[in-house]
């Protein structure tokens, strides 16, 4: 079903969110929990950082394809495009004028800016993606193509790149990885509060309509 309205995009994002904190408390419930083996707790906080980071990366990318969505049925002309996307409607114009690296293929991109500003915008669907690695690098990638604050993320950079990322790669990966409960329960709290954040950045987007060049 198409997201044609804010409502309908905050009811996505609620549904999607809803489920995942779901399964993450009961992850949490089952690490916070004191009668188990010190083999058993550390086989379920191993397994807690990977679903932890399974959360954050699948909601960031259904949130942030979500918002594109929205935009995209509100039949802008790329004159009244924010320029985050803009560009992203520019990318494979630029791209395929750049890979062939033919001067001439340069010229429809000038006569677009010239003319064309005026046509109803064509934005990509689903481009959004997170590499499977969502580092902060890629975060902030993906909050300039929304058009969002990165900087309410950048002190947690740390928290996950190395806590989060790096750790989840190394139990991913067949390593050894030493992270006790209290780890993994501050983990967990951080992660929840930037699912959060992000989600309230991509409703105030859409209800402040950030997506379009006049907005305030």
């Amino acid at each position: 079903m198409s997201i044609r309205t804010e409502q309908e995009l905050s009811d996505r994002l609620a549904t999607d969110l809803a489920w995942r904190k779901m399964e993450l408390s009961e992850m949490k419930s089952l690490i916070e929990a004191k009668n188990v083996s010190d083999q058993r707790h550390k086989v379920l906080v191993r397994s807690g950082v990977c679903i932890l980071y399974s959360h954050w990366e699948g909601f960031v990318k259904l949130a942030a394809n979500s918002y594109l969505e929205y935009v995209i049925s509100k039949k802008l002309t790329y004159q009244e495009l924010s320029s985050n996307f803009l560009a992203l409607a520019m990318k494979e114009k630029l791209k395929e004028a750049k890979e062939t690296n033919k001067p001439s293929l340069y010229i429809p991109v000038c006569e677009f800016f010239l003319s064309e500003l005026n046509q109803r915008c064509i934005l990509p669907k689903d481009v959004i993606s997170t590499g499977s690695n969502l580092s902060s690098d890629i975060l902030k990638e993906i909050t300039y193509i929304l058009g969002i604050d990165f900087s309410i993320y950048s002190t947690k950079s740390p928290i996950i790149d190395i806590k989060l990322v790096k750790t989840r790669n190394e139990i991913a990966h067949g390593e050894y990885s030493v992270f006790d409960r209290d780890a993994y329960l501050e983990l967990h709290r951080h992660i929840i509060g930037m699912l959060d954040i992000f989600r309230n950045q991509i409703e105030n987007a859409a209800i402040q309509k950030k997506f379009r060049r006049d907005s305030p």
